[in-house]
């Protein structure tokens, strides 16, 4: 683990250009976080600026759609955390990140981590786990009482862009527990942090 100190804020309009920096660079430069917001062949037409603008407007009305983790005050990660609803398409029926009838989407007390990304030169330095500890603190204090993932196991050798969905070996750390898994390699993860559901 490094020593490196790491800091993390919600993706308020003021930091939007930092969120900017973290994009800049491979295929976030064209997703700009909307790939679980929009109908594919909507995203699809939209890649690039059009996703930037929509993303940029999806950050101005509110509340933050996830953490920044600054290093020395230089923006090098970010996680997207929220409840369920605003990430519509990461909840259709046949997403290996399809809800389960007893955490439904319409809860807004069901969150997810929909997405992960830390900046070349940066990774492995315990940028992820910084992003994750604080976005669990954050969802508790804003009335999550489940937060779920489907990231990536075993993580292997795979290109970083395949690994936005974060690995499972933080998750897991945290507490997160296997509560389905429709493909080998990409468990849904629970975390339960307040009352169980109905």
């Amino acid at each position: 683990m490094s020593d490196l100190e790491i800091t993390t804020a919600p993706l308020t309009p003021d930091r939007f250009d930092d969120v900017a920096e973290v994009f800049a660079r491979g295929l976030c430069k064209q997703c700009w976080c909307m790939y679980w917001r929009l109908p594919r062949k909507e995203f699809q037409a939209c890649q690039g600026d059009e996703n930037r603008r929509r993303f940029e407007a999806r950050v101005a009305a509110g509340p933050p759609p996830g953490l920044l983790a600054y290093a020395g005050g230089e923006p090098v990660g970010w996680i997207q955390i929220g409840p369920r609803a605003d990430v519509a398409q990461w909840n259709g029926a046949r997403r290996l990140s399809a809800p389960l009838p007893d955490a439904p989407v319409e809860d807004p007390a069901v969150w997810a981590v929909s997405c992960f990304t830390v900046r070349g030169g940066w990774r492995r330095m315990g940028v992820a786990t910084a992003l994750l500890d604080a976005a669990l603190d954050w969802a508790r204090a804003g009335g999550a009482r489940v937060i779920e993932a489907c990231p990536v196991e075993p993580e292997g050798k795979r290109p970083a862009i395949s690994l936005y969905h974060g690995i499972a070996a933080p998750f897991r750390r945290a507490g997160f527990a296997e509560v389905a898994r429709r493909r080998p390699d990409r468990p849904l993860l629970r975390l339960q942090l307040g009352p169980d559901l109905e």
